[in-house]
């Protein structure tokens, strides 16, 4: 199993940028799929998760309204559309294979190396 992000970078607040997790090594359009981040000194925070389908997607109050999360089953990638940056967002940010299909119990058993996102003037 790989995932691998893309896409983070420096951004003005108020700017956007979307992260891209290409994912291999498993039937990606069956599994829960999520992103987190972990900001320096501070403990990992769920941000987004989605469903197999797409059908069903759940955000942190933190980005609720700002970010969006989706995915492509044709190409085994999830995305975070994040707009409206605040300087907080700053983090390091991971996506995340749920252990099983359903995503039920919030547990991942694989997880990528990180994008960078900074939020600064």
């Amino acid at each position: 199993v790989q995932l691998v992000e893309s896409g983070g970078g420096l951004v003005q607040p108020g700017g956007s940028l979307r992260l891209s997790c290409a994912a291999s090594g498993f039937t990606f359009s069956t599994y829960y799929m999520s992103w987190y981040r972990q900001a320096p000194g501070k403990e990992r925070e769920l941000v987004a998760g989605i469903t197999s389908t797409g059908g069903i997607r759940n955000y942190a109050d933190s980005v609720k309204g700002r970010f969006s999360v989706s995915r492509d089953n044709a190409k085994n990638t999830v995305y975070l559309q994040m707009n409206r940056l605040k300087p907080e967002d700053t983090a390091v940010y991971y996506c995340a294979k749920s252990r099983r299909p359903s995503g039920l119990g919030a547990e991942y058993d694989y997880w990528g190396q990180g994008t960078q996102v900074t939020v600064s003037s």
